[in-house]
């Protein structure tokens, strides 16, 4: 073949594909990265810990965990089991959804909450936090609160996570009498 034939050829190729339309990938300009989840899991369970002690399990119909603001974010239902000092479940938490702060490991319960303790005590709010260091549940939502001795409401309130010594804020309700 001659050499001009080859160049012609050669001239012809880098002709046709540098014409070819590139196709470009589109690009959302509107989204940032650190919206999204850097974790996604599903069916799956947390564990929150302090020197070796299980404080609190947690389960989700989905988990979502994010860098910014670092938090772990749960939906399609959310159970905590709460453990005592000595290892033994105190209560169990249910909820629609919830999130953990990562830094403290505090739990926020979002939508029909229901706290049941080992003594049957049954609380229910729209909204309810969880201190891990103090291991106190409160709300500054309304509450109810059914247990063998009372059934009282409020607005406000505050426990240990194991129901006990509870306080109401702005009571109506009343107790049973013995």
């Amino acid at each position: 073949m001659k050499p001009s034939i080859v160049l012609l050829c050669a001239v012809a190729v880098f002709v046709v594909v540098a014409c070819e339309e590139k196709i470009k990938p589109s690009v959302l300009l509107n989204l940032d990265s650190n919206s999204l989840p850097k974790q996604e899991s599903w069916d799956s369970q947390i564990l929150v810990s302090d020197s070796g002690k299980i404080k609190a399990r947690i389960h989700s119909g989905y988990i979502r965990v994010f860098e910014y603001p670092q938090e772990t974010r749960m939906s399609d239902g959310v159970i905590v089991h709460f453990f005592d000092e000595n290892g033994e479940e105190s209560s169990v938490l249910t909820s629609e959804q919830g999130k953990v702060e990562d830094a403290t490991n505090n739990l926020e319960a979002i939508g029909n909450v229901i706290v049941t303790s080992k003594d049957s005590t049954i609380l229910r709010t729209n909204r309810l936090f969880w201190d891990n260091k103090r291991r106190l549940i409160h709300t500054p939502e309304v509450v109810e609160i059914a247990s063998p001795k009372e059934k009282i409401q409020g607005k406000g309130f505050e426990a240990h996570q194991n129901l006990k010594d509870y306080r109401i804020f702005q009571v109506t309700g009343q107790a049973k009498a013995e």
